[in-house]
């Protein structure tokens, strides 16, 4: 029986390595779509476009422009002498944000009171707007707590400071997830085309009638890209730490582990649209189909907790959303089994599942 199997198996593998297409696809996209999406996805918003409208001039008010040109965060591009002038510059998206410091400012801040300062928005890109909100608002507080006296500041005092992700970077959040994207196309592709071209040879035929059971062409057709999505996930893995620095505070036998189990998942999908395609092209549109669907409900993007009732229960069936939950608890968190234990137990049900359906249909199309 094995002695089958790896015949199958070392046939699949040469003729990806052998073919040129299937080569570069199992190597260069992967590396290329983790660049890309590293360097191009991050909500991290750094020299936003400001404009200082200063209608108080007073030393307060100066000390807080100096406090967001000098911040990291802001980039004062310009300084409005009127409403409409300000207007103006969000109206052509000049600047993200307009501070507007409104007369007797600094009076109010010399005698503890609440100094007034509005922050206009170029509300288009919700995420901007609301992250350079938050950040006009802390330095507004930081001026706050340096010009009025302690006595007369109020008793609570807040720091904060976050675990697994110190510097509050999106790539680091992201990059996970792209891994996971990664390892999820390449195994649902190549398994679903690698059976479909079989049939368009016709040596699918020719198969059946040698000693080859349907259980063994099965397992020597899923088993090579089992070893490609592994080989993806170490090159896309060693990608993210060299090139983006993302933490890696897990354990390699975690990472390797639980990738398994997710391969369950994407190769019975794989196995079973071969089941329902007839050429690779009708193959590799619905694995598009399955896929596209499947990574928006993964959590990815979007908050899960943000979507409706009925579509959350509906992720709990999505082998992706356990995965990516298990990527960044091992990149950025660092823990095991010991907490990841419901997500690789989901993940296993999911697959064995999957698995066991898309076998069955494939032994009964061959039978």
């Amino acid at each position: 029986m094995w002695d089958r199997i790896v015949t199958i198996l070392r046939k699949e593998l040469l003729q990806v390595l052998r073919e040129p297409r299937l080569r570069m696809m199992v190597i260069v996209p992967p590396v290329m779509q983790l660049i890309i999406f590293g360097f191009a996805v991050n909500l991290d918003v750094e020299n936003a476009r400001v404009a200082w409208f200063d209608q108080d001039r007073s030393p307060a008010s100066r000390e807080l422009g100096e406090m967001l040109s000098n911040s990291r965060y802001f980039r004062v591009t310009a300084r409005p002498a009127s409403d409409t002038e300000a207007q103006l510059l969000l109206d052509k998206g000049e600047v993200l944000s307009v501070v507007r410091v409104a007369p007797g400012f600094g009076d109010e801040i010399a005698r503890g009171k609440t100094g007034q300062v509005q922050v206009l928005m170029d509300g288009t890109n919700s995420n901007d707007a609301s992250i350079v909100s938050a950040y006009v608002t802390q330095v507004v507080s930081a001026l706050g707590r340096a010009r009025v006296p302690r006595a007369a500041a109020p008793g609570v005092a807040i720091e904060q400071r976050a675990w697994f992700n110190e510097e509050l970077k999106s790539r680091n959040y992201f990059v996970p997830g792209v891994v996971m994207n990664i390892i999820t196309l390449i195994t649902l592709m190549l398994t679903a085309m690698a059976i479909v071209r079989e049939k368009e040879i016709g040596t699918m035929e020719q198969l059946m009638v040698t000693p080859v059971r349907p259980l063994e062409l099965m397992l020597g057709k899923t088993i090579p890209f089992a070893l490609i999505g592994l080989l993806d996930m170490a090159l896309a893995t060693a990608t993210a730490l060299l090139v983006f620095h993302v933490p890696f505070r897990g354990t390699i036998a975690m990472l390797v582990g639980s990738s398994c189990l997710f391969l369950l998942s994407t190769l019975g999908a794989g196995l079973f649209l071969s089941t329902i395609s007839r050429t690779q092209q009708q193959a590799m549109m619905s694995a598009f189909f399955f896929f596209t669907p499947a990574f928006m409900l993964s959590g990815f993007s979007f908050p899960i907790r943000n979507m409706p009732e009925g579509i959350q229960w509906l992720t709990y069936l999505n082998p992706l959303r356990y995965f990516i939950e298990v990527l960044r608890g091992v990149f950025l968190k660092g823990v095991g089994v010991e907490i990841l234990w419901p997500q690789l137990g989901a993940m296993a049900v999911i697959g064995v599942t999957i698995l066991l359906v898309s076998a069955g249909r494939f032994q009964k199309r061959l039978d």
